[in-house]
């Protein structure tokens, strides 16, 4: 009875050890910093950024130019002029609200730029992490730049490099 007891333990162990996921750890800030094409994409986007930001810049101090020189002449001028001077002003200051919001809102260039362009290398990417997952039997692999409750692991679990070759970048 004994020994029957014991082999079925063992039987039991053996089951559950052989359905024990696999998982490992990829760095995406790394994998993404060694990609050339996406260090491209984000220079490209900051540079379109700049540039949208210089105009929003300049759209507002043109408003704040305009709200200064009528304060300098509001004791000078009509109620009539006063009206148009202040729909002025507020017509430049919504004219720099509907540009920034053009530009940087939830669903404005900037976003539509880097959609566009980070798409296509974040598809790459994916695509290279499930297939280093399938090869290896792999049943979960873990961001380890986005998590933040990983403490350690073992650099033997951390797949980056594996991902960087299946890109065609080796390191």
């Amino acid at each position: 009875m004994k020994k029957i007891l014991i082999l079925a333990i063992m039987a039991i162990a053996a089951t559950l050890g052989a359905r024990a996921q696999k998982f490992a750890l990829v760095d995406m800030d790394y994998v993404l910093r060694n990609v050339p094409a996406y260090e491209m994409a984000n220079e490209q986007l900051n540079q379109v950024s700049q540039r949208w930001e210089k105009e929003v810049t300049e759209l507002s101090k043109e408003a704040e130019t305009m709200y200064k020189n009528y304060q300098a002449d509001m004791v000078f001028l009509t109620d009539d002029q006063k009206k148009k001077r202040e729909e002025a002003i507020v017509e430049k200051e919504k004219e720099v609200t509907d540009t920034r919001y053009k530009y940087f809102g939830p669903e404005g260039e900037l976003y539509k730029k880097r959609q566009s362009l980070m798409k296509p290398i974040q598809e790459d990417v994916y695509n290279a992490v499930k297939a280093v997952a399938e090869e290896k039997g792999y049943q979960v692999i873990f961001d380890r730049a986005s998590s933040q409750s990983i403490v350690f692991a073992s650099p033997r679990i951390d797949v980056s490099n594996e991902v960087l070759a299946k890109l065609g970048y080796s390191k």
